[in-house]
């Protein structure tokens, strides 16, 4: 039998040991003091020992848990710069509005939250009163990310600093009339004022850090100095159970982000209950981003546990508060001191001694109110370590009370997330907990006043003044004016108009070409951010690899494997490209930070994203929404899209959905070009749009999803058809006749209309030969680029309608005097062409990929989802039967005759 006590196979055998005899002597040594001191005492040693180490620059892994005691001892914390006093006032008015707004519009069943804020008003006035650079100062100012249950807390303080009024607070999350306030932070809703949409949890840590990532982008690239911004990102402990709140972890650190601090609201509580309630989240959360790399300081305890640390000569308060849960360190806060006295404290003898040592209001203190969340000397002594902690990033593990200050009735309950209002009772008692001169009489008919000190109070100057001296008003977003860019030579898009004669070129293959000839312009190559998730040469761009270089702050460091060869892997602390590694998430929160530059940093960039169709939107979707939201800009690109076109990949690569998805977004224009010549003039419109200069009641805050096909096809010169180039943006051209196609159908031959979108237009011309020469129909083929923009257009002319004002849709007025009837086909699921059908006053019918993927050949795909050319045939020979214009059985005929 193996000994227990024997000392166990370890790594370090594998290492050399110059002198064993040294070594037994220190271990010797450790097995004296556990066996004379304790254990407790071999331990406190041993983290002594490795703190000395790391002080020296001995290179060791580090501990990933500390104690549940504050990293900054009270003895080192520096003094709060400033009047405390102001700004506990300044703190109490906050907080007093906040649950008054939520309050207040409880009325109208909107909801709001209340007890976030209570918890965290600290972590935010600290950081407004002394650290959080605005945008009227040199540079870009902070960029700070609000957590958007915090929303109250942060309109409670425009509106004493004078930046919203009471009609404003009153209209909280009730926007229709116009002068309303967003439940959460939405920059689309009120832009001059919310920078950056938190509130779809997990996305604004990804995207806070990515952020932080970009401005050190802007800065190597030379196009921006971004050395005085600090991103910020206020967070809750449940929230850190998304996915995404922890994926990007590692990237921080590993690239050093020193320009970024987490603040995460450790209050215990998520929705329904405790976070963790059998365990320590603050204990998990520490070494999740200690084991990352991260700079960790826990803020935990007040200063009224100074007195109990104190006393504590045998380190047995400290291992008690390890072994609580959290769960019952919210018990704790309901409860009366003698149910503390035994629960905490009657465990340990030494503890019991303590005890005896504290008043009843000394434990309640400590245990109801004490938390270092909530006082300005511990919050303030954490953010000014964080700023000057430099090498890596930093998170603030800021232990509070959710619903701090609002009563028995709010603190520490499971149900407080859900809980919406104060009974004027409880307000009252608020009011004199926090000392504001409020009158009972300033409740009138039962309904809580605002308060408010006044426009030329010593508060408000106080508040005001220290926001001039830290450059403006935050949080606030600014879009500095910015000339409009200048376009590119117009020589990149026109050399796609004479196609590609006989070579067959993917349009992915013609979205890269036309992007490496527009990197190059003067003007605004620089600005072009490509990203992609490490699929680069899928896509066919590694070409841009030694031209562009890959971005890494730490430049190359090594000598790439193919150093020799045209196509190098190249790396570059001034590469313009972002190639995230396999994670549309992170490649998502890139872009969102590059789209949104013009108005964080007054540099407009132009990204544009690249991905697996099928792994963008289904995967990123509400990014997506988030991106709409902060009123981003550049492209997205679906590449080997399609159900059909990517061959052998199989079910869950093949995209038969994105462009349905991608319309749901009011902010995307979705397009589904065929051509190279399409995609040259989508694109030339787009920075047209966003960049350039727009036309009268055009939304220069849209952005762009094109979807492009590894399929090698002829790409065919560009038509000279009037408005061929309008068709091509608004959504819908006709491509040829059957007669301009060199067709001759016979006379009065049947027609029919045939719409395709994608690379299904190709199965549509071979259709339109067939339907010629073997059946004597005549078919027009249509260039379907965008039916979600037909569709918008559509909608908007309904609107027009109900208005009173005559409008005919886009889709109508190209499809006026067309003969027959109009079949559409795309290699997405039919809902993507059906989109149209009602505003289509031909007769309707459409073929699509509906149904999972499967792998197989792309012929054999496409005859299995009835969408290739013989499909296509049969599918117009049933439309014409059906209008008595071909006989009933050339539809059997055609089905035998091809097989389906």
């Amino acid at each position: 039998m193996t000994d227990p006590n024997a000392i166990q196979p370890s790594e370090l055998d594998q290492l050399p040991d110059r002198d064993p005899e040294e070594t037994a002597e220190w271990q010797a040594s450790l097995d004296a003091v556990t066996k004379a001191a304790g254990p407790h005492r071999a331990a406190y040693l041993m983290r002594r020992t490795l703190e000395r180490a790391e002080g020296a620059g001995i290179a060791l892994p580090k501990l990933l848990e500390t104690d549940y005691v504050n990293s900054i001892p009270t003895s080192a914390e520096p003094a709060v710069p400033g009047d405390e006093a102001m700004e506990q006032r300044i703190t109490a008015w906050n907080r007093w509005n906040a649950a008054a707004m939520v309050t207040r519009g409880s009325k109208y069943g909107v909801g709001g939250h209340i007890a976030t804020f209570a918890s965290a008003a600290w972590l935010y006035e600290t950081g407004f009163n002394h650290f959080f650079k605005g945008k009227e100062a040199d540079g870009s100012g902070d960029q700070l990310y609000i957590q958007g249950h915090a929303s109250p807390g942060i309109y409670a303080r425009a509106f004493l600093d004078g930046r919203l009024n009471e009609e404003q607070l009153d209209n909280f999350r009730r926007e229709a009339g116009g002068n309303g306030l967003p439940s959460y932070p939405h920059p689309r809703r009120l832009p001059w004022l919310w920078e950056f949409p938190t509130v779809s949890m997990g996305l604004g840590p990804l995207s806070a850090i990515y952020q932080a990532r970009f401005n050190r982008y802007l800065a190597n690239r030379s196009i921006k100095d971004t050395a005085g911004s600090h991103v910020w990102a206020f967070l809750g402990d449940g929230e850190m159970d998304e996915p995404e709140s922890t994926a990007a972890l590692a990237l921080a650190a590993r690239e050093e982000l020193d320009n970024l601090t987490f603040v995460i609201n450790c209050n215990l509580q998520r929705l329904d209950g405790p976070v963790r309630a059998n365990f320590k989240i603050v204990q998990e959360l520490e070494a999740q981003f200690r084991g990352a790399g991260w700079n960790v300081i826990k803020t935990l305890w007040g200063t009224a546990w100074d007195e109990l640390f104190r006393l504590d000569t045998t380190g047995a308060l400290v291992r008690r508060l390890r072994q609580v849960p959290d769960a019952q360190i919210q018990t704790y806060q309901t409860r009366d001191a003698a149910y503390i006295r035994q629960d905490f404290f009657g465990g340990d003898p030494a503890l019991v001694e303590m005890a005896k040592l504290l008043s009843d209001d000394k434990i309640l203190e400590c245990f109801h109110l004490s938390r270092g969340g909530h006082e300005a000397r511990k919050v303030f002594a954490a953010y000014k370590a964080a700023v000057e902690h430099k090498g890596a990033p930093t998170v603030i593990l800021a232990q509070t009370v959710k619903g701090h200050t609002l009563g028995e009735g709010f603190a520490s309950k499971n149900a407080n997330h859900q809980m919406k209002k104060l009974s004027v009772d409880e307000f009252k008692n608020m009011r004199d907990l926090l000392e504001l001169p409020i009158k009972d009489s300033d409740f009138v008919d039962g309904v809580v006043p605002y308060g408010h000190p006044g426009a030329d109070s010593p508060e408000v100057r106080y508040l005001q003044e220290r926001r001039a001296a830290l450059g403006g008003p935050a949080p606030a977003r600014r879009v500095h004016p910015v000339a409009p860019l200048p376009a590119p030579a117009e020589k990149a898009f026109a050399s796609f108009d004479k196609g590609s004669g006989s070579q067959n070129v993917a349009t992915t293959m013609a979205f890269v070409r036309l992007v490496k000839d527009l990197v190059r312009d003067k003007e605004t190559g620089k600005r072009w951010v490509p990203i992609v998730p490490d699929e680069a040469r899928t896509f066919g761009m590694e070409s841009l690899f030694p031209s562009l270089g890959i971005y890494s702050p730490k430049g190359q460091t090594y000598e790439p494997v193919d150093r020799d060869q045209l196509m190098y892997y190249k790396e570059a602390q001034n590469g313009q490209i972002l190639n995230e590694g396999i994670t549309e998430a992170g490649s998502m929160a890139d872009f969102i930070a590059a789209s949104t530059s013009y108005s964080t940093h007054g540099e407009a960039m132009i990204p544009f994203y690249i991905f697996y169709s099928m792994f963008g939107w289904q995967r990123t979707a509400d990014q997506m929404w988030q991106l709409g939201d902060q009123l981003g800009r550049g492209f997205l690109v679906g590449a080997t899209a399609g159900r059909t076109t990517l061959t052998g990949e199989g079910l869950q690569h093949a995209d038969g959905h994105s462009p349905v998805i991608a319309a749901t977004n009011p902010a995307a224009l979705s397009y589904d070009p065929a051509f190279a010549y399409e995609v040259a003039a989508i694109v030339k419109d787009g920075l047209r749009r966003m960049y350039g200069e727009a036309a009268p009641g055009e939304d220069q805050n849209v952005f762009y999803y094109l979807t492009v096909y590894n399929e090698p096809m002829p790409q065919p010169a560009k038509p000279s058809v009037d408005g061929i180039d309008e068709g091509i943006v608004k959504g819908l051209y006709r491509f040829n006749t059957a007669e301009s196609a060199g067709i001759t159908p016979p006379a009065n031959a049947p027609r029919i209309q045939l719409l395709g979108s994608g690379t299904a237009i190709h199965w549509a011309l071979k259709a339109q030969q067939l339907l010629a020469e073997e059946w004597g129909v005549a078919a027009d083929v249509w260039s379907a680029t965008s039916w979600s923009e037909l569709r918008r257009d559509a909608l908007e002319a309904d609107e027009a309608l109900l208005r009173g004002e005559e409008r005919v849709p886009f889709v109508r007025q190209a499809l006026q005097g067309a003969d027959g009837p109009v079949l559409a086909v795309s290699d997405y699921m039919r809902q993507v062409p059906d989109q149209i059908a009602q505003w289509v006053e031909q007769d309707w019918s459409s073929l699509g990929a509906d149904g999972f993927g499967l792998s197989d050949t792309r012929e054999a795909a496409r005859r299995h989802f009835g969408v290739d050319a013989e499909s296509i045939v049969v599918a117009a020979l049933a439309q014409l039967a059906k209008r008595g214009e071909v006989k009933a059985t050339a539809v059997k005929e055609a089905r035998e005759k091809y097989g389906l």
